[in-house]
Parts: structure tokens; sequence; C-alpha cells
């Protein structure tokens, strides 16, 4: 798996997501639409290792992770996310929202405005936390 392959997974379950939740499959969209921003933020995670560099073992490890707080940490995007929120408040309730998705998610039944309020939150243009991450992926 690189860097190529975890944009397109990340724009794969976004849009899948988005199906599950016009189908009325709440639960499933809620669900899905967390591992577009987990997979973009490891793509992110990819860029930062150079291409002949053998990456450090210790972060390389940690990514394994489904904590999308601890991946905006590993992709060394925190200090940048935390400065563009403070000047863009939307920014910062779509992260707010975003952040609280885990992959325990998938043993919890959502509503159809919980879910529409994530995949509102990841995609919106201006201030979506899914096109903010793709400016630096």
């Amino acid at each position: 798996m690189n860097r190529t392959d975890l944009q397109r997974l990340s724009n794969a379950r976004i849009r899948e997501a988005k199906v599950l939740l016009k189908a009325g499959e709440f639960s499933g969209a809620y669900y899905l639409a967390g591992y577009a921003i987990e997979c973009a933020l490891k793509a992110c995670f990819a860029k930062a290792v150079r291409r002949h560099d053998f990456p450090d073992r210790i972060s390389s490890r940690k990514v394994f992770t489904h904590s999308l707080v601890e991946l905006i940490d590993l992709a060394l995007m925190k200090a940048e996310l935390d400065k563009e929120m403070k000047a863009n408040l939307k920014l910062e309730a779509s992260w707010n929202e975003v952040r609280r998705w885990t992959e325990e998610s998938r043993y919890a039944i959502w509503s159809r405005d919980q879910a529409e309020t994530l995949i509102r939150a990841i995609e919106r243009r201006r201030d979506g936390v899914l096109p903010w991450i793709k400016q630096r992926w």
C-alpha cells in the first residue's frame, strides 16, 4: 500500500458512505465516512516518508492506528490544523465532529442526522476536513 492507494481509498470510502446514506444505511455511512479521513491522514504520513529513506520505526508502528487524533499528529499536521482552526471556526467545528469518529463506531447505531452531519463535516468545500487534508496529501 502506498500514498496513491491511500488517496484512492479515501475517495472511494467517502463515495461509498454517500451511497449508504442515500440508501438509508446510516450506521454504515457513518462508519465508512470516518475511514475516508483515516486513509487521507495515512496518505499524508506516507508523503512525509521520503522515497529512499527508511521510515522511523516508532512512527511507522504507530501509524497502524485508527485514531484520527493520533494520525493528525503522526502526519505532522497538528500545528497547522490548530493554526487554521483559529482562523476558520467552521473548520474547527468540522474537525471537532470528525475527531469523534472511532473504529468502535461500527458497534453503534447512527441516525440519519448523525451520518449527514459527519459526512458534511468531512466534505464541505471551504471548511471540510477532507478538502483541507487533500491540499496537503
